[in-house]
């Protein structure tokens, strides 16, 4: 049988409840401890409103936004590998390189696919 973590076992509302106030806890440590992640939430900033304003149809402002969205997800996801791979040591080591460089990468790619996406909505 597997061993569950001790903190699962609230259903219902009170789970939703408290995912939520875990999740805030989450967006507010990756803006006070992750820089790249302060810069992106500018970013955010700016673009999503200048999508609203430059997208042709809702269809082209839903897939602006969603492209920017998606950078800051794939973040926070790339600071969790990074505070995971700290935690487990500091040393250096080939395989936490490489799940940091993979994590770099990813962010990499969603930050390449704005690029996409926006041209391809403003272009046509």
């Amino acid at each position: 049988m597997l061993e569950e973590s001790p903190f699962k076992g609230k259903t219902g509302l009170q789970r939703v409840w408290n995912a939520f106030h875990y999740s805030l806890a989450g967006l507010r440590a990756a803006y006070l401890s992750e820089d790249a992640f302060r810069q992106e939430v500018l970013l955010a900033a700016l673009l999503i409103p200048l999508a609203g304003w430059l997208a042709p149809d809702g269809a082209g402002r839903a897939l602006m936004i969603g492209s920017v969205l998606l950078v800051l997800i794939v973040e926070l996801l790339n600071s969790a590998i990074e505070a995971t791979v700290d935690r487990i040591s500091l040393d250096s080591h080939p395989l936490a390189k490489r799940a940091k460089d993979i994590g770099s990468a990813a962010v990499f790619l969603a930050l390449l696919d704005v690029l996409v996406v926006w041209a391809c909505v403003l272009i046509g």
